[in-house]
C-alpha cells in the first residue's frame, strides 16, 4: 500500500492553539501509511472574486495546488462563537473557487475539533460538516472527534497525555485510512 498524502488544515492561528497541538499529536500517532502535513492557511488573502478574474494571488494558487495534489484532508477546527473560524472558512472559499474549478470536489475529508470546554467544538464541527457536504467533500462519518477538556489531554509538543485519548485518536486515524482507500 502506498503512503497517503493528507493535508491537515488547522482553523486556529495561535501558536499555543489546542487544535494545533491536536494536529501535531495526530502526526505523531498516524499509521505508517498516512503522511499528515499541516498546511498553513493564515496567510491566504481573503477571498475576493475580483482577484480571480485574471491572475489569482500566488498564495491562492499554491494552496489550491497543494489541496488538489493530496489524497485527503483533515480539518482541525476550534469553535469561535458556536461556528467555524473565519480563517478556515476563507481557506474553504479559496479552494472552492473559481466556480467549476473547486479543488474540494470528491476530496475525502475528516473533521476533528478540540476545546477546553465541555462540548469540544461540536457545534463548529457540525457546521463544518454541512459546509463540506455543499462543496462535495465526502466526510468520514464515524468516529466523530469532539475533544472536550483538550487542554488537559494534549501536551505542548503534540504528545497525547493519556492512553484512552491516544487509542481514540489512533482509532480515528485508522478509520480515516480506510475511508481514503474507498476513494482512490
Amino acid at each position: 500500500m502506498s503512503k497517503k498524502d493528507v493535508a491537515v488544515l488547522v482553523g486556529s492561528l495561535r501558536q499555543a492553539s489546542i487544535n494545533l497541538k491536536l494536529a501535531r499529536a495526530m502526526q505523531r500517532v498516524a499509521p505508517d501509511n498516512l503522511n499528515l502535513e499541516i498546511v498553513p492557511i493564515g496567510d491566504l488573502p481573503l477571498y475576493n472574486q475580483d482577484l480571480d478574474a485574471e491572475t489569482a494571488p500566488v498564495a491562492w494558487t499554491s494552496f489550491r495546488e497543494r489541496i488538489k495534489s493530496c489524497d485527503g484532508v483533515i480539518f482541525v477546527t476550534p469553535e469561535y462563537n458556536r461556528s467555524v473560524p473565519a480563517v478556515l472558512k476563507n481557506a474553504i472559499e479559496v479552494g472552492s473557487r473559481p466556480y467549476g474549478k473547486s479543488v474540494w470536489d470528491h476530496k475525502p475529508g475528516a473533521i476533528t475539533s478540540a476545546s477546553p470546554g465541555l462540548i469540544g467544538g461540536a457545534v463548529a464541527a457540525l457546521q463544518l460538516r454541512v459546509i463540506l457536504t455543499n462543496i462535495n467533500v465526502p466526510t468520514l462519518p464515524q468516529p466523530e472527534v469532539y475533544l472536550s477538556g483538550a487542554d488537559k489531554l494534549v501536551g505542548d509538543n503534540g504528545e497525547i497525555l493519556n492512553e484512552g485519548t491516544q487509542k481514540f485518536i489512533e482509532t480515528f486515524l485508522a478509520a480515516f485510512e480506510v475511508w481514503l482507500a474507498r476513494f482512490k
